[in-house]
Formats: C-alpha cells, structure tokens, sequence
C-alpha cells in the first residue's frame, strides 16, 4: 500500500492487489478556510470522521465514491472497514460532538484512523473494537483534539507497530496547533527523517515494539 498524508487528518491510501487492481481511500478531505490547498483526487473510498469542515471536503473528491461517515461495519470493494463510536472531546461530546473511529483491512494488515480524537483515554470496548493495528493515525497537536502526552497514552493503549501522527502545525495552517516535535519527544524519538509517502508491505512491519512514522506534506 501507498499512504501520503496532505495535511491535518487527510490521507490518500492506495491498497494494491496483484498489478493491476487498485483501491484508492482518502480520509477527511479539508476545504482552503483551514489554509492549505488540498488537490482534487478520484477515489473509490472516502471516510469522513466528523462533520467539520476541515474534514468532511466531499466536493474535492473527482468520481462516486462509496462515502462512509458514521460507526458501522462496511465492505467496500473488498476493503473490510469499520467505524467507532468516539468523543471529539473529553466531555462526552458536550463541546464539540461525536467523532468516528475508522479501521480499514486490507494487504493482510489493519490501519485505524483516530479522526479529532479529543478523549484523553480510550474505553475498554472501544480498544476492543479498534483491535490488534498495525498503522496508527493519531492527531497530536491539541487545542481541538488530544495533544502530544495524551496521544502517546492513546498509543500505549492500542500498542500498534506503526504510529503515524497528524493534525499538528505545519506552514501555511490558519488554526492554532502545537508542532509534532513535542509528541516525538513524548515518544522517546530522538532522530526521524520525514518521509514524503509511505509503502508499505506486511513483511516491512516491524517485529516488535511501536515505530513512529512521520511524513511531509
């Protein structure tokens, strides 16, 4: 699989099978008020996780995709894909409302995308239902979601093999977030090169323990 991330929870994820099927998912499409420009795509998949508009830019996506934005068990094209009940806050949805957790199976390998993520603990079912992950998409940047130490805790509770943070401070960003070097910190990681795309293959999993992953815009 390919992932790219383009800024704030948005990802384009390519899922290959064999050498010519495809299936193309991207997740919380954001329109230009945020500050970035994010450009028009086709896919097969979208997730939107909440109803904001830094998230749910359905006109920037080309084709009829299949959208999935509420908790459910869907199958899309093959992909097994659920959503998660969550909080975008750490007051039961009383300030900003619900948010859905997404897990995607596909490759022989699960992904889970946290969306604004705004409890600072995740509950028992709900680390049940996200399960075993391999790739981990954490917001980190605080102020409207979990910030860096809240993230890491998130992190142990799902103990995935793959962390790849999102929704933090990057140029150009008009909303106020913090930078994604204090969640490295957090995380006890000293040197990381960004990377601009992510392949990745269920044999290039690491063996053990959590790696962070940070990508470019």
């Amino acid at each position: 699989m390919q992932i790219m991330w383009k800024g704030q929870s948005c990802f384009f994820i390519t899922f290959t099978r064999g050498r010519q099927e495809q299936v193309r998912v991207v997740i919380d499409p954001y329109g230009e008020s945020v500050g970035l420009r994010l450009t028009p795509a086709e896919a097969d998949l979208v997730l939107v996780t909440h109803e904001h508009e830094d998230h749910n830019n359905l006109k920037a996506i080309k084709g009829t995709p299949f959208v999935a934005s509420s908790p459910g068990e869907y199958e899309v094209q093959g992909v097994v894909l659920q959503g998660i009940s969550s909080f975008h806050d750490n007051a039961e949805g009383k300030e900003r409302g619900l948010n859905t957790i997404f897990t995607l199976e596909e490759e022989g390998m699960r992904l889970c995308h946290l969306g604004d993520l705004g409890q600072t603990e995740l509950s028992s079912e709900q680390v049940e239902q996200i399960g075993q992950v391999d790739v981990l998409f954490v917001p980190v940047g605080g102020t409207f979601t979990i910030d860096a130490k809240e993230a890491a805790h998130i992190v142990g509770q799902i103990e995935p093999r793959l962390v790849i943070p999102m929704h933090y401070a990057v140029p150009h960003l008009k909303v106020k977030l913090e930078g994604v070097e204090r969640f490295l910190k957090v995380m006890g990681v000293r040197e990381t090169e960004p990377q601009q795309k992510l392949l990745l293959k269920k044999k290039d999993l690491p063996a053990e323990g959590t790696h962070v992953v940070v990508l470019q815009l």
